[in-house]
């Protein structure tokens, strides 16, 4: 059902909008000024205000900005207003248009414009709603990306004190590398939906990335309460995870929290956001599976001292794998030949064997049907191994430290799993590189 929110200081208005809206099915709320208005939209929200422009003590234009004033305050949707007038004048509509109204309707009424303006305005609103929220929403989740997340936050942290924290997974990569990516977004919605059960009811939350979440929790209040929060996470997310992979599932799967207290350290968003990675990226470091909020300690001279440790460490972090799927690297030819120069002065140096094969697909097959193999090769090979397309139909393939009674076995075990899925014919020469 509807709901339309009427406010008119005429009692006689008030009763023939309320008898109209109400015989066709549309819940009313009658209000008599714009004071009532104002108290009345902190605790509801109807779908449809119309708003009468000439009222004692707060007129229409008051009242709306009033409303949209404290709106943004509570980080409420607007609401769209339709404005109720006598008024014939011009200049009185493009002002309520230049402050957003959504339309006139004249006075005295007639049900059959009334309800169509009042129907055109909710469908439009309710089109405009899905595709914001269509263009919010993080898809597997439910939570607001990552865009949309940050800007919502900024709103509130700059006006409702908090928490902010930044959650993260840990070992979560192991569930797509054992399990794969389906299995890795079951174990996605699963945290979500847990999270949607244990956060405060005044939270703003949000998907910032592949196992990043993020949350402003304007109901806590200490780390206490973020360590209940983390516990509870913590036991229901392995239990979850449990029921979808299997009791034999032995991945260290949970959760980190590093927390940052608003005002405390600020209302900035950006600033803050980095705080509480910070503290995050303590508890990571401490053996993970906890939370910390952070404190200010992290800035002292002992980091100072460790100045160059630290710097030979992130940049370490930088440049290690993260991420990266458990299959072959494929390079373009260029960067494959640097690649390829190198690991054989490697192997020949430090006397290793190696394995190089080259796959070639029948000449009448598609590009298509080529580079469906090419990927076949790829996520069948080691993170180790590299490979490039040498031509349209053929892969040049390198296997580091592969002893050579297995390199054939590689090469069949691919071209065999290609015909189980494919009728393209396949072959491939072999060559190992010996010690010399």
């Amino acid at each position: 059902m509807k709901w339309v929110a009427v406010v008119d200081d005429d009692i006689a208005n008030l009763n023939v909008a309320g008898q109209i809206l109400s015989k066709n099915h549309i819940r009313v709320s009658a209000m008599k000024s714009g004071a009532a208005l104002i108290k009345f939209i902190k605790e509801n929200k109807p779908d449809l205000i119309l708003l009468d422009i000439v009222m004692p003590q707060m007129d229409g234009f008051e009242t709306l900005e009033k409303l949209r004033e404290t709106e943004r305050e509570l980080g409420l949707p607007e609401v769209p207003v339709v404005f109720l007038t006598a008024d014939e004048e011009s200049e009185t509509e493009s002002r309520g248009f230049e402050m957003g109204v959504s339309d006139f309707i004249r006075k005295p009424f007639y049900p059959e414009v009334l309800l169509k303006r009042i129907e055109n305005v909710i469908e439009k609103q309710e089109k405009i709603n899905k595709f914001s929220e269509e263009a919010s929403t993080d898809k597997l989740t439910g939570f607001l990306n990552k865009v949309s997340v940050n800007e919502k936050i900024a709103e509130v942290c700059a006006v409702q004190d908090g928490i902010l924290m930044v959650l993260d997974l840990d070992s979560f990569k192991l569930v797509n590398d054992i399990y794969g990516h389906d299995m890795g977004d079951k174990v996605l919605v699963a945290f979500a939906e847990l999270m949607k059960k244990n956060l405060p009811e005044r939270t703003v939350s949000g998907r910032i990335g592949g196992d990043e979440f993020i949350a402003y929790c304007m109901d806590m209040q200490g780390t206490e309460e973020l360590e209940l929060f983390t516990a509870r996470m913590n036991e229901g997310f392995y239990a979850a995870a449990k029921e979808l992979m299997g009791e034999d599932m032995q991945i260290p799967l949970g959760m980190s929290a590093g927390a940052v207290a608003v005002p405390a350290y600020g209302r900035g968003f950006q600033e803050l956001f980095k705080l509480a990675d910070k503290a995050l990226y303590n508890v990571k470091q401490s053996g993970k599976h906890s939370c910390a909020m952070y404190s200010g300690i992290s800035a002292d001279a002992s980091d100072e001292a460790d100045a160059e440790e630290t710097g030979i460490r992130t940049i370490s972090m930088i440049l290690e794998e993260r991420n990266i799927p458990n299959c072959a690297l494929r390079l373009d030819r260029d960067a494959f030949i640097y690649v390829y120069r190198f690991v054989l002065r490697y192997l020949r140096r430090y006397k290793n064997t190696a394995c190089k094969l080259l796959f070639t697909v029948e000449h009448e097959n598609s590009a298509e049907e080529c580079e469906r193999f090419g990927e076949h090769i790829k996520n069948s090979l080691r993170k180790s191994d590299i490979m490039m397309q040498y031509k349209k139909n053929s892969f040049f393939v390198l296997l580091p430290e592969v002893k050579a009674e297995f390199a054939e076995q590689v090469a069949h075990r691919i071209c065999d799993r290609w015909n189980e899925i494919s009728d393209t014919r396949v072959r491939f020469e072999i060559e190992i590189i010996r010690p010399q």
